[in-house]
């Protein structure tokens, strides 16, 4: 009676440690979330930037210029072990925890990777390169986070849920662009294979650099 008595207790001691457990994981799984929402806003946000060049294109260059330099001082300080107002929380709400103590690079290629493609392709074509970064990657990683389920091997835990957020997010945005079904067929389906591969944060370079020169490539092909 006394065993039996004792391992009732045990089990119960057990589902207990299971409860918290599941709940330790809940509220991790939340963090991320928020965390990547926060991220990924940003990151959807760089959709006005093609707006905001054709109005003026120079100017919004040395703004992004000004931007990622000023950002990377501050940064650079920040892993020094200053604090810089406002910046540094941005940074540390908006960081994942593979850049926790590290200088956070997102920001940097972000900006970089819009630079690179606005400054090498007319505004038509590159509004679509980076468009497939803000709305593709942007919503890949949303959708991925929140629902994604399946995981791609060999892609450091990137899902099928999120590869389809991103081809459906990309197919829209360069239709709007583009007006041709099959051109944005093709544009979505390369902007996925590219977000799917497990270039951490450079995939801000490639993403809108890549996407912008084959869509250039395919209107000469296909006008």
């Amino acid at each position: 009676m006394g065993i039996l008595f004792l391992l009732l207790i045990l089990e119960k001691e057990e589902k207990v440690e299971n409860r918290i457990l599941e709940g330790i994981f809940e509220r991790q799984r939340k963090n991320r979330l928020i965390k990547e929402i926060f991220r990924k806003t940003i990151h959807i946000c760089s959709s006005f930037v093609p707006f905001f060049l054709k109005i003026a294109y120079w100017p919004i260059i040395g703004l992004l210029i000004f931007a990622v330099l000023f950002y990377s001082v501050c940064e650079f300080l920040h892993c020094k072990g200053y604090t810089i107002p406002v910046i540094s929380k941005i940074t540390e709400v908006a960081s994942r925890k593979r850049d926790e103590n590290r200088f956070v690079l997102g920001p940097v290629t972000l900006v970089i990777g819009i630079l690179i493609t606005a400054l090498t392709l007319p505004l038509d074509f590159a509004k679509v390169g980076i468009f497939a970064l803000s709305f593709g990657d942007g919503f890949a990683s949303l959708v991925g986070k929140a629902i994604g389920k399946r995981m791609i091997p060999g892609t450091h835990g990137k899902t099928i849920e999120g590869s389809l957020a991103c081809f459906i997010a990309v197919f829209i945005s360069t239709l709007c662009c583009s007006k041709n079904v099959f051109l944005s067929l093709i544009i979505a389906f390369c902007a996925m294979m590219i977000e799917v591969l497990p270039l951490k944060d450079f995939d801000n370079v490639l993403i809108p650099v890549a996407i912008g020169w084959i869509y250039r490539f395919l209107v000469l092909v296909f006008s």
